[in-house]
C-alpha cells in the first residue's frame, strides 16, 4: 500500500483486517498532504485530478464523484473521462440501472446510502437515518441493491453504529463510514473539518485537528495590515526606494535622451533627467 497505488481487488482484501482512512480533498496541496500523510482513500471533484493531482498523490486511491448528470451516457462519459485523468474509481448515487451500466463496462463503482444530501428530503432531511427498525431495513436493502448491481463499495453516511456493523457484516462491499461507527471498512472525513476551517456547525462525527479558521483570520489581518502599510508609502513617496529601480548607466542615458531631443522639441523633464537625475 505505502509504494503503489491499491486496486480495488487490494482493497477488498483487507476488509476485516484493519480500517482504512479517507478524506475529501478540493485542492493540490490537501492532496500532497494525504499522500504524505499516509491516507488510504481520497474523494475529489473531478476537475482536480490530471497529471499534476498525480504528480502529487501517486499512491492514494481516488474516488472522483460524479453529480449533477441526467442520463446513464452522461454518466459513463464522465467516468472514462475521470479514470482517464487519474482516478481509480467514481462515486455515483445515481439509480441502480446507472450503477449496473458503469459496471458493465468496467468502471468500479462506490454508491451510497443512509444520508445522502442531494436525496435527503426521502428521509427527512439532514438527519441521522437507520434509527428504526424499518429505516435500517431499508439501508441495508439499498446496499444490497448496490451489490447486485455490481457496485464495489458504498458510503454509508449518519447511521447508528451497530446498524452500519450488522450490514458490513452481511455484504461484500467495502464500507466508508462517514459518521457510521468502526464497524465498517474506511473512516471518512471532509479535510476541511479535519483542519478546523469552517467557521460555523460541525457535523456530530467530524474531528478538528487544527484551527485553520483562526489562522486565516490572523493571516487576513496581516493582509490588511500589509497593503495598508503599501498605500501610505505610495502616499508619502517611501516606496519605491532606488534599491527597487534598474538601473542605467549615465553614457547610456545621456544618448537615449540626444535621440530623444533629436526626434522632438527638448522637453524641460528630459533635460531634467540629463543634468541631475540618472541612475548610477
Amino acid at each position: 500500500m505505502n509504494h503503489r497505488r491499491p486496486t480495488v481487488a487490494d482493497l477488498l482484501s483487507i476488509r476485516g483486517h484493519r480500517q482504512l482512512s479517507m478524506l475529501r480533498v478540493v485542492t493540490l496541496e490537501e492532496a500532497e498532504a494525504a499522500e504524505k500523510a499516509g491516507i488510504d482513500l481520497v474523494s475529489v471533484p473531478p476537475e482536480l485530478l490530471g497529471p499534476a493531482f498525480r504528480e502529487v498523490a501517486p499512491t492514494v486511491f481516488a474516488f472522483p464523484g460524479l453529480d449533477d448528470l441526467i442520463t446513464a451516457e452522461d454518466y459513463l462519459r464522465a467516468a472514462f473521462e475521470a479514470i482517464r485523468a487519474g482516478g481509480d474509481a467514481v462515486y455515483c448515487a445515481a439509480g441502480m440501472s446507472t450503477v449496473r451500466r458503469l459496471r458493465e463496462e468496467g468502471i468500479p463503482v462506490c454508491g451510497h446510502v443512509g444520508l445522502i444530501p442531494s436525496k435527503a428530503t426521502w428521509t427527512g432531511g439532514f438527519r441521522a437515518v437507520g434509527k428504526t427498525a424499518a429505516s435500517a431495513f431499508e439501508v441495508w436493502r439499498q446496499v444490497k441493491a448496490l451489490e447486485e448491481a455490481g457496485a464495489f463499495a458504498a458510503e454509508i453516511e449518519v447511521v447508528p453504529g451497530e446498524v452500519a456493523a450488522a450490514i458490513s457484516k452481511s455484504t461484500s462491499l467495502l464500507m466508508l463510514s462517514m459518521g457510521a461507527g468502526t464497524g465498517c471498512d474506511a473512516q471518512y472525513l471532509f479535510a476541511e473539518d479535519v483542519l478546523g476551517q469552517n467557521r460555523g456547525h460541525y457535523p456530530r462525527h467530524a474531528k478538528v485537528y487544527r484551527d485553520f479558521a483562526s489562522e486565516f483570520d490572523r493571516l487576513h489581518r496581516e493582509r490588511v495590515e500589509a497593503f495598508r502599510e503599501y498605500a501610505e508609502d505610495v502616499r508619502s513617496g517611501a516606496y519605491p526606494e532606488k534599491g527597487h529601480l534598474v538601473s542605467i548607466a549615465p553614457e547610456e542615458l545621456e544618448g537615449f535622451l540626444r535621440k530623444v531631443e533629436s526626434e522632438q522639441p527638448f522637453s524641460a523633464n528630459a533635460r531634467e533627467c540629463r543634468d541631475g537625475t540618472a541612475a548610477n
